[in-house]
């Protein structure tokens, strides 16, 4: 999505509140204050949230518009705010927890872009620490679930409106439209599905390694035919 858009990423908190997703980053940051990698970081509500228990919390997110949402929020100045992509951030820092939240796995559309997010996370990762993502399970009915999707938004001031554009192959490309009181808003996106074998075979071209998969955000085991979410929690490999 074109989240470049002040007045689109305006409204994507109203329509991405906290949910159980950020609870289940929240719980993988270790009790005492660690220090974390929010790569993709949006609007900033995880980065504020583990800001707010005191952790030390690195935000990295293209979109200036995103950047600026996310520096209004409490706790905000709390964090480090960086306007970068995920592939060409670098820092002498290391972190114990590297996360890349609300699909934005999905956004790379090419083998090349992953492998360069997770050469990001494996050269910032630190010694036993964990890097976790999501993508979500291919074999789930998306278009199905997404096509003419329509929700209100802001007690019913906004209306949101998803139309699948084209499917082809990995990809699903769709178009969503906002009716606010003040206009109509429309963007649209690509996003790539993997298959889970793909991207365990990326993780490990990269010098990760995979430590546990979840098909859900309670955590439940992955089954390749019902779990919505591919969910993976990755460590350094044991020979780095």
């Amino acid at each position: 999505m074109d989240y470049q858009d002040p007045n689109i990423a305006a409204i994507y908190d109203l329509a991405n509140p906290m949910a159980q997703d950020a609870e289940f980053y929240l719980s993988l940051a270790a009790q005492e204050s660690c220090n974390v990698l929010d790569l993709g970081c949006g609007t900033g509500t995880l980065c504020c949230a583990l800001a707010e228990r005191g952790h030390r919390v690195i935000g990295v997110e293209p979109s200036m518009a995103m950047l600026a949402v996310a520096r209004s929020k409490p706790f905000a100045e709390r964090v480090e705010w960086v306007q970068s992509s995920a592939q060409a951030y670098r820092s002498q820092r290391q972190f114990e927890l590297i996360v890349m939240t609300g699909h934005v796995f999905q956004v790379f559309l090419t083998d090349a872009e992953v492998l360069a997010a997770l050469e990001t996370m494996r050269r910032h990762l630190a010694e036993h620490g964990r890097i976790a993502f999501e993508s979500r399970n291919r074999q789930m009915s998306w278009v199905g679930k997404w096509n003419a999707k329509s929700r209100m938004l802001s007690g019913g001031q906004i209306s949101e409106t998803l139309t699948v554009t084209g499917v082809a192959e990995e990809f699903i490309s769709f178009r969503t439209l906002y009716r606010t009181p003040d206009g109509i808003l429309t963007t649209s996106s690509t996003l790539r599905f993997p298959s889970r074998e793909h991207i365990e075979a990326l993780i490990g071209h990269s010098g990760l390694a995979i430590r546990e998969t979840f098909g859900d955000w309670n955590a439940s085991p992955f089954d390749p035919t019902r779990s919505p979410e591919m969910i993976f929690i990755v460590e350094g490999a044991k020979n780095e």
